[in-house]
């Protein structure tokens, strides 16, 4: 078992670890290592470097798994990554060099998720419970649906004007899960990361949140990263 890699998973924005709680559960089950942590989303450097304090006490190979803004970070760690065998993206962000949420965003209208998104005197955005129990977590139960909005992190606006540096995944294998009913996130804006980065890729009739709606698909794909990216001899 020692053998087998170890997973870090990165939640995203108005997210915290627990909404990762049903796939820990399952893959802790199956005798994986499983780490969560907590991301402080105050900026892309703070959050990558939570990132790798984490991933400096693996024990070995690391499969990251991102979510939303969680691909995000991931994505930053570079070519600097090297305990990390493998990438994730759970209906996530993956941007490539010279690219920033923001303009990325810009290009269509803004999603049901976020119409309502609003900004504090700190300068970090909030979703409004409507929009997050009907749109960002629409397929999940309403009254889980409110406890997930009560314990959203806010995001730093300057998550949007973040520019990425070389992408790790030009470097790591990838594999993709596209949330097909995801309004946060277009599908189709799902469907051109995983093609750009050629990322063995799933579509799961989920929002944007697939690993609390459906955690058995979410946990198949990791499983099989992992299958992948197991150290053979």
């Amino acid at each position: 078992m020692n053998d087998r890699p170890n997973i870090v998973l990165v939640h995203g924005a108005w997210a915290d670890g627990s909404s990762w709680s049903s796939v820990i559960e399952q893959l802790q089950a199956e005798g994986y290592h499983v780490t969560a942590p907590q991301f402080p989303l105050t900026s892309l450097t703070n959050d990558v470097a939570r990132l790798r304090q984490v991933l400096d006490f693996q024990d070995g190979p690391t499969i990251v798994v991102g979510h939303s803004y969680g691909g995000q970070v991931m994505t930053a760690l570079g070519t600097d990554a090297p305990n990390v065998v493998g990438l994730v993206y759970i209906a996530a962000f993956a941007l490539d060099q010279g690219e920033s949420l923001g303009a990325l965003l810009s290009q269509g209208p803004v999603t049901p998720a976020l119409a309502h998104l609003f900004t504090d005197k700190q300068g970090f955005g909030w979703l409004s419970e409507d929009d997050f129990v009907e749109h960002f977590a629409a397929d999940v139960d309403p009254t889980k649906a409110k406890v997930m909005y009560a314990v959203q992190q806010a995001l730093a606006g300057s998550a949007f004007t973040d520019v990425i540096a070389a992408p790790a995944w030009r470097t790591l294998p990838s594999w993709y899960l596209v949330a097909t009913n995801d309004e946060a996130i277009p599908p189709d804006a799902e469907r051109q990361f995983a093609n750009r980065m050629g990322a063995t890729t799933v579509e799961v009739p989920s929002s944007h949140v697939p690993m609390v709606s459906h955690p058995k698909d979410v946990v198949e794909l990791i499983e099989s990263a992992l299958d992948a990216c197991q150290p053979t001899g």
